[in-house]
């Protein structure tokens, strides 16, 4: 896998009808997650499973890394 968790939280996002919406400031960038109506900061070069988990738990997804 690469380094990080990005490729899989990104597969997870799309999968759930979550979409880029434009680059943030530094290695983040936003999605937007039509489950919560709201963009999602999603850092490129995360490495933490826990903080992984955690942006889908603020797109509104249940599913887990």
């Amino acid at each position: 896998m690469a380094k990080g968790y990005y490729r899989d939280l990104i597969k997870i996002l799309k999968k759930h009808g979550c979409y880029f919406a434009r680059q943030g400031k530094g290695d983040h960038e936003y999605w937007f997650s039509p489950l919560v109506g709201k963009h999602v900061s999603v850092d490129v070069g995360g490495k933490s499973k826990h903080t992984a988990n955690r942006i889908l738990k603020d797109a509104g997804i249940e599913e887990k890394i």
